[in-house]
């Protein structure tokens, strides 16, 4: 469950941001002194933003708590999770601090880009319990490639989304105000940090979707599991459906659903991409007998 809680705390982080409600709460942990001011307004979204970063807090110490009990011969996986709140915390810090020093650009992206390793940290707990064991046995070359192509394309999308993060920051969304072309051209004048920001987030956009429609490519023609041609497929879906939401929240001139949407399905894919990549890592290594004690503790936060 928390994999999913963490996607919807990204979706609301850029409603809060579409809706310039990030300072509807001047100070921090408190709104306007109080943990329980009136909710309307800017005050709602970013309000709203804290209590769901709380509740998420919460359920990872508790499943955390419970994993300390369960793990069994993978005691790896209490490090992990307790790191993951350790990831939290820090990340709350940075969350504040955008507040206290009026949204400064690099806090406001770190602040995105922990919440980024924290939905891969939690997805990687997830699927190593839980989801990769329900992928089939794949033969050791298949298993490395997985590894590899999911690996590439998961940093590939976490860079991609810390570039998107600086170009909403830094307000370059519009920097390049057409598509597919950028001021009518292949290769816009670059002279401008942010038309160059802009374009560079738009490049990698693009590479990113040849890597992973490469991977449901590579997937079908290796005769991989039906599972796991199932996940590549979705992969695919995901960024062709990214690269649209792109496009249109251009043409929308930064709508809030369109721009929203499109930090949502970014986090789904990198969360998409570290399953595939457990998946590979771990495959031939499962042991049933450990699976089902490491995993009930696990389960209690990712809904498995």
């Amino acid at each position: 469950m928390s994999v999913a809680w963490t996607l919807g705390l990204l979706f609301l982080g850029s409603v809060v941001h579409a809706t310039e409600s990030s300072l509807a709460c001047p100070d921090w942990p408190t709104c306007f002194g109080t943990m329980v001011p009136e909710m309307s307004g800017g005050v709602f979204w970013e309000h709203l933003h804290r209590l769901v970063a709380g509740g998420l807090l919460l359920m990872w110490g508790l499943a955390t708590w419970l994993l300390r009990r369960e793990a069994g011969d993978r005691p790896w996986m209490f490090g992990t999770a307790l790191a993951g709140v350790g990831l939290l915390l820090v990340q709350s810090v940075f969350g504040g601090l955008t507040v206290l020093f009026r949204l400064p650009d690099l806090v406001s992206t770190t602040h995105l880009s922990l919440a980024l390793l924290f939905l891969g940290l939690a997805t990687f707990l997830a699927s190593a319990a839980a989801w990769a064991p329900r992928m089939g046995v794949l033969e050791p070359g298949s298993a490395r490639g997985l590894l590899r192509w999911g690996l590439w394309a998961a940093a590939l999308v976490f860079v991609q989304s810390v570039l998107g993060g600086l170009v909403r920051h830094t307000d370059s969304g519009l920097a390049c105000p057409d598509v597919p072309l950028c001021m009518a051209r292949i290769v816009p004048p670059l002279q401008s940090g942010l038309v160059l920001l802009h374009f560079l987030h738009r490049m990698l956009g693009y590479g990113v979707a040849v890597v992973v429609v490469g991977l449901a490519v590579w997937a079908f023609r290796r005769g991989a599991p039906a599972a796991v041609r199932s996940w590549t497929g979705w992969a695919g879906a995901l960024v062709l459906l990214q690269v649209g939401l792109g496009f249109l929240s251009l043409y929308t001139r930064l709508e809030v659903v369109p721009v929203s949407l499109h930090t949502l399905v970014a986090a789904g894919l990198l969360s998409v991409m570290v399953h595939l990549a457990t998946a590979g890592w771990a495959n031939r290594s499962y042991a049933p007998r450990s699976t089902v004690s490491a995993s009930t503790a696990v389960s209690a936060s990712t809904g498995v």
